[in-house]
């Protein structure tokens, strides 16, 4: 006998709809690993046609990407809780994006659409003024007071477009080589820390 629709409870909206497709595609994740994940055993596990899926996430892309922007939120909560007691705005930069690096890829949710074969996919949503916007809620929490040093709201914009590009391409790719803990903080030390130091309208206004 054919199951009833929604196991025979329905969601009473759209975002409740929504919110039981992730929760049930994360369960998937947590079983069958991202690969093993799509839309028809989501479907089946609800009690509902692949097209009632549709309806709330077009494609597969959009459904893991929804995954890793839920998980996102508790992500930003981890790394402010890390960094508590971090006052200098260089080392703040350096040790978020290391700690992003060295734990983002151990994320099942964060990292789904590249366990899943779709690195374009990845690269191209994570890019998104949702992923700014987190990293700016990063840069804000803190203890840091930016304005004091020269950050404005366009720097701090600027900045956050910069770091999670710079993250972006550590964790899409961490060739040619993979460094320890130690190594990475001391690379980023180095090439990082002098730009954080001197925001860009302070380089401007020395150049002119």
């Amino acid at each position: 006998m054919r199951r009833p629709a929604w196991n025979g409870s329905p969601p009473r909206d759209h975002r409740e709809a929504r919110t039981r497709i992730l929760d049930a595609t994360m369960r998937s994740i947590d079983t069958r690993g991202a690969q093993r994940t799509n839309l028809t055993n989501i479907a089946e596990a609800l009690g509902v046609t692949r097209q009632t899926v549709y309806r709330h996430f077009a494609s597969t892309e959009e459904l893991f990407t929804a995954v890793g922007f839920a998980a996102l939120d508790h992500y930003v909560n981890r790394l402010l809780d890390h960094l508590v007691g971090v006052g200098d705005p260089a080392e703040f930069v350096i040790e978020a994006i290391a700690y992003t690096i060295e734990r983002f890829p151990k994320d099942r949710y964060l990292t789904v659409l590249l366990t899943a074969g779709m690195p374009t996919a990845f690269s191209r949503r994570a890019m998104t003024e949702q992923s700014l916007d987190a990293c700016r809620t990063v840069l804000t929490r803190s203890d840091i007071d930016w304005q004091r040093i020269g950050y404005g709201d366009e720097q701090l914009t600027e900045l956050s477009e910069f770091v999670v590009r710079l993250m972006l391409s550590f964790i899409a790719d961490p060739r040619p080589t993979v460094r320890g803990s130690t190594e990475l903080r001391g690379f980023l030390r180095r090439w990082v820390a002098p730009a954080i130091r001197e925001p860009s309208s302070q380089r401007t206004a020395a150049l002119g």
